[in-house]
């Protein structure tokens, strides 16, 4: 598709917005949550899912909390214990995880993944030296990789050869994503079973990271830190197409609005000058934003992973 998203949710809407059914041929969707935090499941079921939405079988859980930036760490801590729900949900027995944070750490909003690693809770080596102090929790290491323009390696082999070492029995990653809609840049999380490519939804894919070329399960955690600049301006169109047409009449109103929305933003896209047709867009308080989504995160890593722990030792751990 021509519009860049890395959430499996995005793409079942951009199903959604042509056909005139919800259901989705090899896909299933049910919501869940409250008023505060909204959950969507979505399941793709076998290939003819994965042609429809673009995405490999397995479960996406997308975790949205538009209220999360501007609200009480309360919000923020129930976004946590959310996490860790869907999260445990996908875990099956393990004992021994390793977590990869990826991203850039000199890039703002590709260092979630770099940010999340000094929040954790990791016990391996003290569970070795100490066992006495950390009896009671998991087993759990951590690294962040970079990425291949700063080390020359790629990020999956680097996790490959650190799972081949350490023997991992879950490896669980943590990156930024690509939204096509800015409402959920900072504010949603999605969970997935079926690991991740680095960079797909900013048109820099990266070698995949998923159970077949680590060697174990991977869950892959994202939350959207950017979102396309034709998707902007493809947005503020439809925005300005809808005002409009409120107060007009006629056949011209008529066909913008009947335009199909992906010939439009490919159109967009064509339209632009080159420096603006591959750029990503981010938050002016991208700085703060990704310090508290990373907080979220970890916190949401840590319960799921040492089960019974509270918020109050995770804090005296990695504090």
């Amino acid at each position: 598709m021509s519009i860049r998203t890395d959430l499996a949710i995005e793409s079942a809407e951009l199903y959604w917005e042509t056909a005139e059914t919800q259901d989705i041929p090899g896909v299933s969707c049910e919501e869940d949550g409250d008023e505060e935090i909204r959950i969507t499941r979505v399941e793709v079921l076998n290939e003819e899912g994965e042609k429809i939405i673009g995405k490999k079988p397995g479960r996406y859980v997308t975790i949205e909390m538009p209220s999360l930036l501007e609200s009480e760490s309360s919000v923020q801590q129930k976004a946590s214990r959310f996490l860790s729900q869907e999260l445990s949900g996908m875990m099956e027995s393990t004992k021994l995880t390793l977590v990869a944070g990826l991203g850039n750490s000199e890039i703002t909003p590709d260092s979630l993944g770099p940010k999340v690693i000094p929040r954790l809770v990791v016990t391996r080596h003290l569970l070795s030296h100490l066992p006495q102090t950390v009896e009671h929790l998991a087993p759990v290491c951590a690294l962040a990789p970079g990425v291949l323009g700063i080390t020359g390696i790629e990020t999956g082999e680097i996790i490959k050869g650190v799972a081949e070492r350490v023997k991992p029995d879950l490896v669980i990653v943590v990156d930024a994503l690509a939204s096509r809609k800015t409402e959920r840049v900072s504010t949603t999380i999605q969970i997935a079973d079926t690991g991740i490519s680095p960079g797909s939804g900013v048109g820099n894919k990266r070698k995949t990271i998923n159970a077949e070329t680590v060697g174990v399960p991977v869950i892959a955690i994202g939350v959207p830190m950017v979102v396309d600049a034709a998707t902007i301006a493809n947005d503020t169109i439809d925005l300005v197409i809808d005002t409009l047409s409120r107060n007009s009449q006629g056949e011209f109103f008529d066909m913008l609005q009947n335009i199909d929305r992906e010939e439009k933003h490919a159109l967009i896209r064509e339209s632009l000058p080159k420096e603006m047709s591959d750029m990503m867009v981010t938050p002016k308080d991208i700085d703060a934003l990704s310090e508290k989504i990373a907080h979220v995160v970890a916190n949401g890593i840590n319960l799921a992973l040492h089960k019974g722990i509270s918020e109050e030792e995770i804090a005296s751990f990695v504090s």
